[in-house]
């Protein structure tokens, strides 16, 4: 999930918002303060019942960002980079840049979050208690209640066995110390995600036709986005099962031809575009690579547009590029390929280009692996 725009750094780690986070800031503060507090505490004026529902749903979205600094901060700990944090439609997400190495790892990383928001819930309620007890009553009152419960149940659905829950990720730390099998254990959280996603979508749509209105949809559309989630974590595991102890420089290839980029496209399109066997082009100066161009980028330019447009102005920016080492396992690889719209990766020694990993040496590279998981061991390879 791509940042719309960042908001600096908590511990170190980039904070990010993604645009789908206006809409659910919007229908959280919409339903508190056009619903449940005039319903719960009348009394108060408009301007009163929107202001606690802002206030509220910035409250809970500060909530959310520290469950995610929290599963940050403990996978720092535990030797795994963080490329960034995110919040988004359906809350936050911590882009860990690589897996945990043992299962206690595992449970650390994912236990921590649930337990924040379990905290920051109880917490709120005994704030809420503290105000009670003084006789404080009305939207205050109100506000920490809520607060208080969103957390709790933040807190219990996150641990539901579920991946891409965080309950998922401690369902498979424990098969994964039971079995000893990582790859199992990651298909079994998988599995129990797809389970789950079916019995929300099936109790939302059954909510949504007996009156529950959007409540009903939204448990669906949750349901939706688990079902999705589950199957791409079951294909990402078993890819990387079969890509297990494979290097980049095993399936790159290597010296690719280079371009520079005050070529112009029209100049590309004439005379080099059919002498290139490969769909991207690395751009370089000195042997260092400096963007890259694909044929759907130079694709994308207008006709009349190429004689003046270099491949410079069209390509992924240095800045975008990602770049692996020969010695750096492919499995290490995969997650950062998205990194750059054009999912390619360029493979560098001592800041010069030495190759290039295109999504066909990828597949190949599975196929290979699917096929060396199929020879029983003991037998040759044939």
């Amino acid at each position: 999930m791509r940042a719309s725009f960042r908001l600096g750094r908590i511990a170190g780690v980039p904070v990010g918002v993604n645009w789908s986070v206006l809409v659910i800031f919007v229908l959280i503060a919409w339903a508190l303060s056009a619903s449940l507090f005039p319903s719960s505490y009348p009394g108060h004026s408009p301007v009163a019942y929107i202001a606690a529902g802002l206030a509220a749903a910035v409250v809970f979205f500060l909530g959310l960002l520290a469950h995610e600094v929290a599963h940050a901060v403990v996978a720092k700990r535990n030797g795994i980079e963080v490329e960034g944090i995110t919040l988004w439609l359906f809350g936050g997400v911590a882009e860990l840049k690589g897996e945990a190495k043992d299962p206690g790892a595992e449970l650390r990383i994912a236990g921590v979050g649930p337990l924040v928001s379990l905290i920051i819930g109880v917490v709120f309620a005994a704030i809420a208690v503290a105000v009670a007890a003084a006789g404080g009553h009305g939207l205050l009152l109100g506000a920490l209640a809520w607060l208080a419960g969103i957390n709790v149940l933040l807190a219990i659905f996150n641990v539901l066995p579920a991946a891409p829950l965080d309950g998922g990720r401690l369902l498979r730390a424990a098969v994964w110390k039971f079995t000893g099998d990582r790859t199992k254990a990651s298909v079994v959280a998988a599995r129990a995600g797809w389970v789950l996603g079916v019995v929300l979508i099936g109790l939302g749509l059954w909510r949504f036709f007996t009156g529950a209105g959007f409540g009903g949809l939204w448990l669906a559309l949750i349901g939706w986005f688990l079902l999705g989630a589950a199957g791409q974590e079951e294909r990402a595991a078993r890819m990387g099962d079969a890509l297990r102890g494979i290097r980049v420089g095993d399936v790159m290839t290597p010296q690719p031809q280079t371009a520079s980029g005050d070529l112009t496209v029209a100049d590309f399109v004439d005379h080099y575009l059919f002498a290139y066997r490969h769909s991207a082009l690395p751009l370089t100066v000195d042997g260092r690579p400096v963007g890259l161009v694909t044929l759907d980028r130079v694709r994308g330019i207008a006709a009349d547009r190429r004689a003046s447009t270099t491949l410079a102005e069209v390509s992924c920016r240095a800045d975008e590029l990602v770049l692996a080492r020969p010695d750096e396992q492919l499995t290490d690889l995969l997650p950062r390929l998205n990194e750059c719209s054009d999912g390619r990766a360029l493979v560098v020694v001592d800041d010069q280009l030495v190759g290039i990993v295109s999504p066909s040496d990828i597949s190949r590279a599975v196929q290979r692996g699917s096929l060396r998981q199929q020879v029983p061991a003991g037998r040759p390879h044939e």
